[in-house]
């Protein structure tokens, strides 16, 4: 009996005891039960997660879908801006164009103006100069004799211009 003395030997015993113990009191179907449900929540977690990865998947089509529309229309807003800025452009040299060629019309008519003017005001100055130079002339060789001569000569051709 020398297997009872040995520390051994009884650590295998109470070792079955705690076994036999465990199977008695339904350990194992607890510890299958606790792993069972715990597969379950796992297995619920993994189902919420591809469903969360698909909903993703959905938002990041969406996401880029939108992206490429927004991104076309924002191309076609600056290709049409564009073409309203040079359509703006030309509008603007067009009506530089006609309203310098209005200005530099009206500035020719008033030099025109000015022109005539001065020419009027030449010829009236160059009109009063000659008459006046013409009576200083006539003054200065015009004697009574000579007016009463010139008086007579116009008086008999007068009749004869009359006709």
């Amino acid at each position: 009996m020398d297997i009872l003395r040995e520390p051994e030997f009884w650590v295998g015993v109470g070792f079955v005891l705690v076994i036999a113990i465990l199977m008695w009191k339904g350990v194992p179907a607890m510890i299958a039960k606790m792993l069972d449900s715990r597969a379950a929540v796992i297995s619920a977690e993994l189902a919420e997660a591809r469903r969360l990865r698909e909903e993703a998947a959905r938002l990041l089509a969406d996401y880029h879908a939108k992206a490429a529309g927004a991104e076309r229309e924002a191309e076609t807003i600056l290709t049409e801006a564009r073409a309203e800025a040079a359509r703006f452009a030309e509008l603007s040299r067009t009506d530089l164009s006609a309203q310098i060629s209005r200005r530099a019309q009206a500035a020719q008519d008033r030099i025109a103006q000015a022109e005539a003017a001065a020419m009027q005001e030449i010829r009236a100055t160059a009109a009063d100069a000659a008459v006046a130079a013409a009576q200083k002339l006539i003054q200065a060789r015009m004697d009574e004799q000579r007016a009463g001569r010139l008086i007579a000569e116009s008086i008999k051709d007068l009749g004869g211009k009359l006709n």
